[in-house]
C-alpha cells in the first residue's frame, strides 16, 4: 500500500547532451515506482503549437491533439511501446489542459510498467525549465553535469550532431549557466544537482541523496542501469551502446584523447572559470587564435538572438492562450488549481 509521504510528482531529467543523462534515466527507470521513458520530441514541439489546438475545455480539441500526439512520426510515440486508442480515449476523457494530455502520455508509459510515477528525459529542457513548469506546477528537476570538454567531445562525434564545435562548446556554456544563475531561483524543493563522475564512481551514496530529494526510498536495482536498457532504450540509437554495459569511469576525462590541441584551448579558454568552479582542472592549455575566439563568439551572439526571438514569440503567444495549460493530473497539479483530491491519492505540499 503506498504511503502517504510517497510522492507522485513528474520528474525531468536535463543537461548539457552527452553529460550521462540517459544512463540517468535508465537508473531512475530501474526504480520500483518510477519510470522515465526513451526520448520523444512532442512536450515542446505541443506547448509550441498550442494555439492551433485551441480551447482544450472541448473535447473535439482534445481528440485532434491526441491525434496529433500518438501519429505525427516526430513525436516518436511509437518508442513507448503503448496503445495509441487507449492513450488517445484518456487524453479526450481526461482534464481539458495541454500539460495534462501531455502527462497522460507519460502516464501511460509508466502504466506500463506497472508504476505510480512518471517523468521525462531530454538534455535540452534545460532551456525550458519555465516552460515545463508551466506544464507541470510541482515538477522536479534533475541536472546532471560533467566535464564540459567530455561533452564536447562525445558530442561532436555523434552522427546526429551536424554543427561546428563552437556550438558544442556553447550548449555546455550554457547549461552551467542554467545551473549557476536560473536552477537556484526554482522553487524548493524543485531542483537536485548531480555531478557524472561523482555518479559513475559512487553510484549508489549519489543515488541515495538522489532518492532523498525526490521522496522515494533508494532502490538497489537502480545501481545497476543497464538491466533495464533493454528496454528503455530504443535499438536504433547505437550512440547509447554504452548505456548496456557496467556503469564505469573509463569515460571520465577522455577528451585528453578524443580533442584536438586547438579544441582544448577553446574549451578551456571561454569555459575556464566554469569548469574551476566544478572543480574541474585545467591542462594549462595554450590560448586559442583570435579567429577562433571570434567564432566562438559570434556562435554565442547567434544563439542569444534565436533565444531572444523564441522567448518574445512565447510571451506573445501567452496573451492568446484560451485556457490554462497547467496539468491536472497528480495530487499538487490538483490542489494547485483549486481541485478535489481523491481520496486513494496523498495530497502533498505545493512547493
Amino acid at each position: 500500500m503506498q504511503s502517504e509521504m510517497q510522492s507522485d510528482r513528474p520528474i525531468f531529467v536535463i543537461g548539457c547532451p552527452r553529460s550521462g543523462t540517459t544512463m540517468l534515466q535508465l537508473m531512475l527507470h530501474a526504480h520500483q515506482r518510477i519510470a522515465v521513458p526513451p526520448e520523444t520530441r512532442f512536450m515542446l514541439a505541443a506547448y509550441q503549437k498550442r494555439l492551433h489546438f485551441g480551447d482544450l475545455d472541448n473535447p473535439v480539441n482534445r481528440a485532434e491533439l491526441a491525434d496529433w500526439l500518438v501519429n505525427r512520426r516526430q513525436n516518436r510515440f511509437e518508442d513507448l511501446g503503448i496503445d495509441a486508442a487507449e492513450v488517445s480515449r484518456e487524453i479526450i476523457e481526461g482534464p481539458g489542459t495541454l500539460g495534462s494530455a501531455l502527462g497522460v502520455v507519460l502516464r501511460a508509459y509508466a502504466a506500463r510498467f506497472g508504476k505510480p510515477r512518471w517523468g521525462d528525459k531530454r538534455p535540452s529542457y534545460f532551456k525550458s525549465v519555465d516552460v515545463l513548469l508551466r506544464l507541470f506546477p510541482d515538477a522536479q528537476f534533475v541536472h546532471l553535469i560533467r566535464d564540459g570538454r567530455d561533452c564536447v567531445a562525445s558530442l561532436k562525434e555523434m552522427p546526429w550532431y551536424n554543427k561546428e564545435i563552437y556550438h558544442a562548446v556553447a550548449i555546455w556554456a550554457e547549461a552551467i549557466d542554467f545551473a549557476r544563475h536560473r536552477a537556484p531561483k526554482l522553487p524548493a524543493g524543485s531542483y537536485h544537482e548531480l555531478r557524472y563522475e561523482r555518479l559513475t564512481a559512487d553510484p549508489e551514496s549519489e543515488l541515495r541523496a538522489l532518492c532523498a530529494f525526490l521522496g522515494e526510498e533508494f532502490d538497489p536495482a537502480m545501481c545497476e542501469p543497464s538491466r533495464v536498457a533493454g528496454v528503455a532504450v530504443p535499438e536504433h540509437k547505437t550512440w547509447h551502446v554504452n548505456t548496456h554495459r557496467e556503469v564505469t569511469t573509463v569515460r571520465s576525462g577522455s577528451w585528453r584523447d578524443r580533442l584536438k590541441p586547438w579544441e582544448v584551448s577553446l574549451c578551456e579558454s571561454v569555459l575556464g572559470d566554469r569548469l574551476e568552479e566544478y572543480g574541474y582542472e585545467l591542462s594549462g592549455a595554450p590560448r586559442p587564435t583570435k579567429s577562433q575566439l571570434l567564432a566562438y563568439r559570434q556562435t554565442v551572439a547567434a544563439r542569444r538572438v534565436t533565444r531572444s526571438r523564441r522567448a518574445f514569440s512565447d510571451r506573445m503567444a501567452r496573451l492568446r492562450e484560451p485556457n490554462p495549460v497547467a496539468a491536472r493530473l497528480t495530487s499538487a497539479q490538483l490542489e494547485l488549481a483549486g481541485l478535489p483530491v481523491p481520496q486513494e491519492t496523498p495530497v502533498l505540499a505545493a512547493h
